[in-house]
């Protein structure tokens, strides 16, 4: 790989002489580094398409192993891609070493700074244990560029294409999971059934049920992994839930700490709570496994029932609502149609779903 660094960055790197190099444009990059909530952050962006790697929170230490950084950095981006692990490789064996240069033109200068910029405007998603910010680097690749003479491009949709054009071949490939999500509740069916990729963490899914469910995302939510009908560990999204203690002393982490591929298919219970006080509880089973799934954003393929609106008072509120609504002449009906409408109540409509998946497949 060439990456062509700033004045900046040489300097931190404490590299003074740059030999000249010249590399095929899809292994080259400029890269610059850049403060953001006082930490340091290097942005990579690729000469050819304009997609971004970045690194976050690089001490004096990792400036040193900032190569094998970098690499890594690019096989745990493209893994979010769901790219084929063979493609990744051969990808990164094509220009493992890492040569640094100087930046080429002001041009090149400018598109990297504007990509510095996407990326500095994500910072609230930050993924504050980890150098690598693959989650970011795949949103901020998804971002519309111009990219001279009127002509805007999506970074991500490029080197998609690229990489097929190089490796002769489709690009996508990942073992998925189909899962089958129900809403735990007495008196409806709700459920949804959806293919996602084994290596999402539960902080992704997460994001997949509130979509293929229609919820808000209002709400605090906690995962529970069982071994049996034992609760072998606690995956909660908040730094508050480290306060309360489990009266099981169940262990708990964030949920962007676990992918599904660490407990599925093994273990064959996992409930997912969403909102403490209405206390919407799913349960998840997988229901097949896929050694080769060839899209690289979830789908869902099935389901039934309408989810409850937000804050409507758990079950009881939702069959109170659904109460109302099934008579017209109900003193209270046009207001409750009326808040309905507000908080999104609607019918289950699969490809409306799977729009909406596709539509945020890059903040995944």
């Amino acid at each position: 790989m060439f990456v062509q660094c700033t004045k900046k960055l040489l300097d931190e790197l404490k590299i003074k002489n740059v030999p000249e190099n010249e590399e095929e444009v899809l292994f080259s990059w400029h890269a610059n580094v850049i403060t953001i909530n006082r930490k340091k952050a290097v942005v990579f962006v690729n000469d050819q398409n304009r997609y971004v790697i970045a690194l976050y929170g690089l001490k004096a230490k990792d400036f040193k192993k900032l190569d094998q950084l970098f690499l890594d950095a690019v096989k745990e981006t493209f893994q979010a891609e769901c790219i084929k692990n063979e493609i990744i490789e051969q990808f990164i064996q094509h220009s493992k070493q890492v040569v640094y240069g100087k930046t080429k033109n002001r041009t090149s200068v400018a598109r990297m700074n504007r990509s510095c910029e996407d990326f500095q405007y994500q910072a609230q998603e930050f993924e504050q244990s980890s150098i690598i910010q693959s989650a970011v680097s795949k949103f901020a690749s998804s971002f519309l560029v111009g990219n001279g003479n009127g002509e805007y491009i999506q970074p991500n949709e490029k080197m998609y294409e690229a990489l097929e054009m190089f490796f002769e071949q489709p690009i996508f490939g990942c073992e998925a999971y189909e899962l089958k999500v129900t809403l735990e509740l007495e008196k409806y069916r709700v459920w949804r059934k959806v293919i996602v990729p084994s290596h999402f963490t539960f902080r992704n899914l997460h994001k997949i049920i509130q979509l293929v469910f229609g919820w808000q995302n209002y709400h605090l939510h906690d995962f529970y992994i069982y071994d049996d009908d034992r609760p072998i560990l606690n995956l909660v999204c908040d730094e508050e839930a480290f306060a309360y203690s489990d009266k099981n002393d169940t262990p708990m982490l964030f949920d962007h700490e676990k992918r599904l591929n660490d407990y599925l298919p093994a273990c064959k219970k996992v409930k997912y709570t969403y909102d403490f006080g209405d206390h919407w509880e799913h349960s998840i089973k997988v229901t097949k496994v896929y050694d080769a799934y060839s899209k690289n954003y979830p789908e869902c393929i099935d389901g039934e029932g309408s989810t409850p609106p937000e804050d409507v008072g758990g079950e009881g509120g939702y069959e109170y609502f659904r109460e109302i609504l099934a008579n017209t002449s109900h003193p209270e009906y046009e207001n409750m149609l009326q808040w309905g409408r507000s908080q999104e109540y609607k019918e289950f409509d699969l490809n409306e779903v799977n729009r909406e998946l596709k539509l945020n497949s890059d903040r995944l």
